[in-house]
């Protein structure tokens, strides 16, 4: 299963961790590119950097493909925007958003 995690603090961090270590293709979107410090050292999948709803950034997470969308950001409103264009623009069938 592909996921996208957008959001990489303590929330996003062990949650992309977590799938990776289960054998899940994992993408992790984060503007900051220091917030991937919080990922483990043996951390399998793909950061991202940029901003989690642009078009391009979510197509470079492989959100066209992706079987679910965690957005875990501390923005609400990014989350909001980001999980209904998960939902809406790309069809991924499981979107999360934390509000």
């Amino acid at each position: 299963m592909h996921v996208v995690v957008m959001g990489c603090g303590r929330v996003g961090a062990t949650l992309a961790a977590t799938l990776d270590s289960r054998g899940h293709t994992v993408a992790i979107i984060d503007q900051n590119a220091d917030a991937f410090r919080r990922l483990p050292p043996n951390f399998g999948g793909e950061p991202v950097t940029g901003v989690g709803f642009d078009r391009g950034v979510l197509l470079r997470a492989g959100v066209e493909r992706a079987d679910a969308f965690a957005a875990v950001s501390s923005g609400d409103n990014s989350n909001i925007i980001s999980a209904r264009l998960a939902r809406e623009i790309f069809g991924v069938p499981r979107v999360a958003a934390r509000i």
